[in-house]
């Protein structure tokens, strides 16, 4: 497309790394990697189209290479967001992030605090489908959970604190946006957790190689909770030993499947079958 001389106003070029307005997205890698409090890095045109159109999450400002300007200008005039626009080089928005930024699109985003975890159990009089995630520190993983529960309807993905964190550039990445539209929140307590379910009349489905029911077989309560645990130690048994468990059935001499894939098996399953009351 061709800008105008209104459209050329709403981009501020930087031309030295060390320009204090593009602070957030400084030394990207190392910044992840320490944790970025309230906010986030998203990249690349496909996440940033999500952000700007679907998330609960709002830009404070886009960070683009010279070459993606005319895609950032029609990202913001079809969404109509406002926000600052940071214009650099490739060499210098190169030096800005501390790796080669192939997609030449970012944004920073605000988080702002996460909701309580009972908040998003939908109420006893609709139906609900539910992922909890137990020990993942796979952020590709994450990132693949999140893109199969946005592709499945799955009302919140609920995680442990020691489960890696969504908003994580990577894992959104992954997610092609997923974890930017799916809520999601912590609990710590996974037995207050259990109990809670319980109450809400939601199932809880435990993913699991020695899982009692055959997933093919079973019949999809109307509210349902998936849990799924690392590849390698899975759900712990203490957990397992407390909810109904179900596994996918695999040729034999192999029997594991990515999370990930495990997710999206079962969130399939679960939301095309015809849907039943629980048992």
């Amino acid at each position: 497309m061709t800008g105008d001389a209104s459209d050329a106003e709403r981009f501020v070029e930087i031309d030295d790394p060390d320009d204090p307005r593009i602070e957030a997205y400084r030394a990207i890698r190392e910044r992840d990697l320490v944790g970025r409090d309230e906010s986030f890095i998203a990249e690349g045109a496909v996440v940033l189209d999500v952000l700007l159109r679907l998330s609960r999450f709002r830009p404070q400002s886009l960070l683009v290479a010279e070459n993606r300007k005319d895609a950032a200008l029609t990202l913001l005039a079809e969404t109509g967001t406002a926000c600052p626009v940071y214009v650099a080089s490739k060499p210098v928005l190169d030096a800005i992030a501390g790796f080669n930024i192939h997609r030449g699109l970012l944004a920073h985003g605000h988080r702002g605090p996460l909701p309580d975890w009972q908040s998003l159990v939908p109420p006893p009089d609709r139906p609900a489908l539910l992922v909890v995630l137990v020990g993942l520190a796979n952020h590709d993983n994450v990132g693949g959970v999140f893109r199969n529960a946005a592709a499945f309807g799955a009302d919140a993905v609920l995680i442990d604190s020691t489960t890696c964190d969504p908003l994580y550039r990577k894992a959104i990445r992954v997610s092609v946006g997923g974890s930017l539209t799916v809520p999601f929140a912590r609990f710590s307590d996974i037995g207050a957790l259990c109990a809670h379910l319980d109450d809400a009349a939601v199932t809880s489905l435990g993913l699991a190689t020695s899982g009692s029911e055959e997933l093919a077989h079973l019949v999809p309560p109307q509210r349902a909770a998936v849990f799924l645990g690392a590849e390698g130690p899975g759900l712990p048994d203490r957990l397992l030993s407390r909810i109904r468990t179900v596994r996918i059935p695999m040729a034999a001499n192999f029997d594991s499947l990515n999370v990930a894939t495990t997710a999206g098996i079962a969130l399939h399953h679960l939301r095309s079958a015809p849907v039943r009351p629980a048992q």
